[in-house]
């Protein structure tokens, strides 16, 4: 009995330990202020800079970013506070698409 009740803890520990579940999510960012072929390249390395960000694409014709990233490590609110404070506001298109209803 006593065996049970330590390996019961010992799985309890570990269930503990483990990260709660993260997943790996898609957003698209609409970004300001990109006027030439560098500013992609600014905004790219602004995102990627972040732990948790996997992948940054931007477009300069779009003026988007589609990013990938663990949301356990960051969120949308750091994304668009990164490419803010590189110079380019950016709001997701889900954000910017709910305030012009």
């Amino acid at each position: 009995m006593r065996y049970i009740n330590i390996l019961t803890l010992v799985f309890a520990f570990v269930a503990a330990s483990l990260p709660a579940h993260a997943a790996v999510k898609t957003i698209t960012l609409n970004i300001e202020n990109m006027t030439c072929a560098g500013c992609p390249y600014q905004v790219k390395r602004s995102l990627t800079g972040i732990d948790g960000v996997e992948s940054a694409q931007v477009s300069l014709e779009t003026k988007q970013a589609v990013v990938t990233f663990d949301d356990a490590k960051t969120n949308v609110a750091a994304l668009t506070a990164a490419t803010t404070n590189a110079g380019f506001p950016s709001k997701s298109v889900e954000a910017a698409g709910a305030a012009g209803q």
